[in-house]
């Protein structure tokens, strides 16, 4: 499997946005599916996410870009970085530190991802933003104090963690998560041969005759009481 950009979400958004590629030339250099990409051109997916210029990162470059818009059937080739960048060691102890200028928007982000990633877990969460169990469940209980100001923003975009950390946690999830049974359709209707059998109650006949002469015997006996009286 050949390397993807750093923050594929990210570069997807951007690519989305700013050139005429093909959506499963994008899927394939940002390691997506297809549709994950035609839900980012239509709004469904990503959400609030940045677009990062892989250009400017240096994973792009402009001639490829442009190589690739004339041609559907070409792949896009990530560039080769000339710097090398150290490998970045991820620490399991512990919540993640976030810094005191961005907690405040510890909330809204903790909505996003309870919003956009469901199946992340209390644990998960707070490792990407650094928060509280008790947190995440006031805010998934709309309990939470400023519950009517909050508004979902991605935690990548407020510098609350990196790209990489969420999809290695959505991903983790997707991994730990119990296939769906389908769900039991419930009764289904009766055969036509069925429920117009002879005798069936719902299509019994009223004998018009029979009721009609039952209320007059009603009758008669409740005036021969009047006499007796």
């Amino acid at each position: 499997m050949s390397q993807g950009p750093l923050m594929p979400k990210a570069t997807a958004v951007w690519l989305v946005e700013n050139t005429s590629l093909a959506f499963e030339q994008i899927a394939d250099f940002c390691h997506l599916h297809p549709l994950e990409v035609k839900g980012i051109a239509d709004g469904e997916v990503a959400a609030g996410i940045k677009g990062l210029d892989p250009i400017t990162t240096g994973q792009l470059t402009r001639e490829e870009i442009e190589k690739a818009q004339k041609s559907p059937n070409h792949k896009l080739k990530i560039a080769v970085s000339k710097v090398k960048l150290p490998e970045v060691k991820r620490s399991t102890k512990g919540p993640r530190y976030t810094p005191l200028s961005r907690r405040q928007d510890r909330p809204n982000a903790i909505l996003w991802l309870l919003r956009n990633h469901p199946e992340l877990k209390d644990a998960q969460i707070i490792r990407l933003v650094g928060t509280t169990k008790s947190t995440i469940q006031q805010i998934r209980d709309r309990t939470h104090w400023n519950s009517g100001s909050l508004q979902p923003l991605d935690p990548v975009t407020l510098a609350l963690c990196s790209q990489i950390d969420l999809d290695f946690e959505v991903s983790k999830a997707a991994k730990d998560r119990p296939a769906v049974m389908p769900a039991d359709s419930g009764p289904t209707l009766l055969p036509t041969e069925v429920s117009t059998a002879p005798g069936s109650d719902e299509n019994e006949e009223i004998d018009e005759g029979a009721v009609f002469a039952k209320l007059k015997g009603m009758q008669r006996t409740h005036e021969d009481d009047d006499d007796e009286d």
